[in-house]
């Protein structure tokens, strides 16, 4: 074989390996997200793309409202989630996340410029520049040794189990009795929660009608007793792609997360607190006599391998509000009139005014008649003495 022929046999095998990579990639089941673990079944696959949480607490109830999104070619799957205490659980509410989103929204201000500009007039033939903007059927009843039923209802199409487990294993038999594989990495990143004796929440995802679970699923509510605001991330760890979270934290005071977790630093989308009504919804109930506060974060987790905890949150130092803004640029007017052009053609009328004013008061000036010449000088007379006769 000639050199030639030789690297392009070595370039092939390299095209090929890489190919062979990248379809493994793609097959691997994307089952970690953000507070809990998603499990597709039959070796299909199920990403988690977007995960929004609303999480009220008053110092001893915790309760979180999440919504995710969800895309892949899985019909069912098993979600799992960790919870410090017994849970109760009940579908969401849509209207919340709307009513949120438009409170965090950044609101639009103007920023006002005197002199005209390229787009303004006399620049362009009218109209202002704004600027840019500166944005199967239900799985059985059966629990194996370790794990126990502690509770099982149907909401919606979701068939939700609530599992008390004694260590990972039993929690991969008894999903593996109902038709799911735990993965050995995903036993693993549970061991913890079974150390501190926390709980699941297992839910069966299924469409409504046959087909791929795709889009937006129902909203599912927990609530649960902690004595301390904590949101489960840890499972977050196994994720293959990076991965987004939102907040929207309602409590006494302003909260802030102890720690990144090992992403990036929270962005803060909103601060402040809500009015409320007696007839609103029950996660803008009054907290400690005052209405709640709403503390809105964002955050990613680009390396997912290097979250490390479940993230806890603390009352910040100050309630300090926070708003976003957009600012847009704008040729300062008044009624309509740019108030460069009003201010130009008010001082020329002033300066016009004044001039005139000067000119009459010029012109209207009376008159002093001119000094007369003083009478020329003549030189003296020579005085003589009278002649007397002699």
């Amino acid at each position: 074989m000639d050199v030639r022929n030789a690297w392009w046999a070595r370039a092939l095998r390299l095209l090929l390996a890489v190919l062979a990579v990248q379809v493994v990639m793609v097959a691997q089941p994307a089952w970690a997200c953000g507070c809990g673990a998603a499990i597709p079944a039959g070796g299909r696959t199920l990403t988690v793309g977007q995960e929004t949480s609303v999480v009220r607490w008053d110092g001893g109830v915790e309760d979180i409202d999440m919504r995710l999104t969800v895309s892949g070619d899985a019909d069912q799957a098993a979600w799992i989630m960790p919870v410090p205490s017994r849970a109760t659980l009940a579908l969401g509410n849509y209207a919340l996340f709307a009513d949120l989103e438009r409170v965090v929204e950044p609101v639009s201000r103007a920023r006002h410029y005197f002199w005209p500009r390229s787009g303004d007039w006399p620049f362009s033939g009218g109209g202002h520049d704004k600027g840019a903007a500166r944005p199967a059927g239900p799985p059985g009843d059966a629990a194996g040794a370790g794990v126990e039923v502690v509770g099982r209802e149907q909401l919606g199409a979701f068939d939700v189990a609530r599992l008390a487990a004694t260590d990972p294993q039993a929690l991969e038999t008894w999903l593996s009795q109902n038709g799911f594989h735990l993965p050995t990495a995903l036993a693993a990143a549970l061991e913890p929660y079974v150390r501190q004796h926390w709980e699941y929440v297992a839910i069966r995802l299924a469409p409504a009608q046959p087909g791929a679970l795709r889009g937006s699923l129902d909203p599912l509510h927990l609530s649960f007793a902690s004595d301390h605001l904590v949101y489960p991330m840890r499972l977050s760890q196994l994720a293959k792609v990076p991965q987004r979270l939102r907040l929207y934290v309602l409590a006494a005071h302003r909260m802030e997360p102890v720690s990144n977790i090992g992403g990036e630093t929270p962005d803060l989308l909103y601060a402040g607190r809500q009015s409320q009504t007696p007839a609103g919804p029950g996660e803008l109930a009054p907290i400690a006599g005052k209405p709640p506060f709403l503390t809105a974060l964002d955050q990613s987790f680009p390396i997912p391998a290097r979250i490390a905890a479940d993230h806890e949150l603390r009352a910040a130092a100050h309630d300090t509000g926070y708003q976003r803004a957009i600012y847009h640029d704008e040729l300062l007017t008044v009624g309509g009139f740019p108030v460069w052009l009003l201010t130009v053609l008010g001082s020329a009328a002033v300066l016009l005014v004044a001039g005139i004013l000067w000119f009459r008061r010029r012109s209207t000036r009376p008159t002093t008649p001119p000094t007369p010449p003083p009478p020329p000088a003549y030189p003296p007379r020579p005085m003589y003495a009278p002649h007397r006769p002699t």
